[in-house]
């Protein structure tokens, strides 16, 4: 599953640095991330570094992009040009 940014975002901007696939992007309102980015941090740590840093917590997983570990797995070789 990739993450999603929620409305309690406060645009405090820590979070799109931290992304190693740089799939979070400042949106119209708040922040977004872009589905076929995010990887979770999968292949680059060990839990996404953007829910580490929120200090609102208003990261959670996006229901509406379920993917495995795998998926998300051969979406960071495709990233980083690996596959």
């Amino acid at each position: 599953m990739s993450l999603i940014i929620t409305d309690e975002c406060i645009n405090c901007d820590v979070c799109e640095p931290e992304c190693p696939n740089e799939a979070i992007s400042q949106g119209e309102e708040i922040y977004v991330i872009e589905p076929s980015k995010c990887t979770e941090c999968i292949g680059h740590y060990d839990e996404p570094q953007c829910q580490q840093v929120c200090p609102v917590d208003c990261i959670p997983l996006d229901p509406n992009h379920k993917e495995t570990e795998e998926q998300l797995m051969e979406k960071y070789l495709v990233l980083t040009g690996q596959l």
